[in-house]
């Protein structure tokens, strides 16, 4: 089984409409699309541009008006994943659920499904700025390319949450993020090459770039696009299928080989995934 993926360094700049931003998405799954690609990842928080947009008396929105567009959102994605025959993981995007704000992981199939994944483990900053609660439940997803994990930026720096996605059948896990700065930045890219090595798993990442002026904690990205691997024979030895220009605004486009990933797991130079230890350690179902 093979599948080819994109992943969008999506630019972040000041828009005045939701039209602006259904425009520039497309423009990007379009783009995708005529490269071939099966599965488009989009950054994590990529939809606070809309909180450029501002109200009437021109002062930028605050994350508490993010979720008045979700149904907007939803929509357009949707729309866009049905008329590609794509499956789009739509970065996330910030819905309220009672009194609770989540930042969550949207996935819309190309017959017009859309499942969720909240994102687990918030930072500080989502924690004290935007008052953002974490989700409880992970979830892997069926697709007719194999089964896949949606963990979001500080998600995979937790390695029990990718054992228990790959546990439960994920082969390949996105990571959609968001990251302002180097530090930021290379501590979820080393996460991801970890959580590959350890469990025999292709990860796919992406970050937002460009700026949000007006947008509070939105005015710095620092971000690339990369496929990842496990280091291995079959693999590149750096484990990197394909990487994007850090900071440009791009798409990066790699093929998944899924029966690589079932013979390394079976008689790779290692065998990470058959050799833990759980006599030692706990399994994660």
């Amino acid at each position: 089984m093979k599948l080819r993926v994109s992943a969008v360094q999506y630019h972040l700049h000041t828009i005045r409409s939701f039209e602006d931003f259904a425009k520039q998405s497309e423009h990007y799954i379009k783009t995708a699309e005529e490269f071939g690609a099966e599965f488009i990842l989009f950054p994590e928080f990529f939809t606070t541009q809309l909180m450029s947009i501002g109200d009437k008396q021109g002062n930028a929105l605050t994350i508490n008006h993010l979720p008045d567009f979700t149904e907007q959102y939803r929509d357009l994605f949707s729309s866009l994943a049905k008329q590609t025959n794509m499956h789009i993981i739509g970065g996330t995007h910030v819905i309220r659920k009672g009194d609770g704000l989540y930042n969550v992981a949207h996935l819309f199939y190309p017959d017009g499904r859309i499942a969720e994944q909240p994102k687990l483990h918030i930072t500080p900053t989502e924690v004290k700025e935007w008052k953002m609660t974490p989700g409880e439940n992970l979830q892997v997803f069926e697709t007719e390319k194999g089964t896949i994990a949606i963990l979001t930026c500080y998600d995979i720096e937790f390695p029990e949450i990718v054992r228990m996605a790959k546990a439960r059948g994920a082969d390949v896990i996105f990571c959609p993020s968001c990251t302002d700065d180097r530090h930021g930045f290379h501590r979820v890219r080393y996460s991801c090459h970890a959580r590959a090595v350890e469990n025999q798993v292709y990860v796919v990442t992406t970050g937002t770039v460009g700026s949000l002026p007006t947008v509070d904690f939105m005015r710095a990205n620092f971000g690339q696009a990369a496929v990842i691997t496990p280091n291995d024979i079959p693999f590149p030895p750096r484990g990197i299928l394909a990487e994007g220009e850090i900071n440009d605004d791009m798409i990066v486009t790699a093929d998944l080989d899924l029966e690589l990933l079932y013979q390394v797991r079976e008689s790779g130079s290692v065998t990470t995934w058959r050799d833990r230890r759980t006599d030692l350690y706990p399994d994660w179902k």
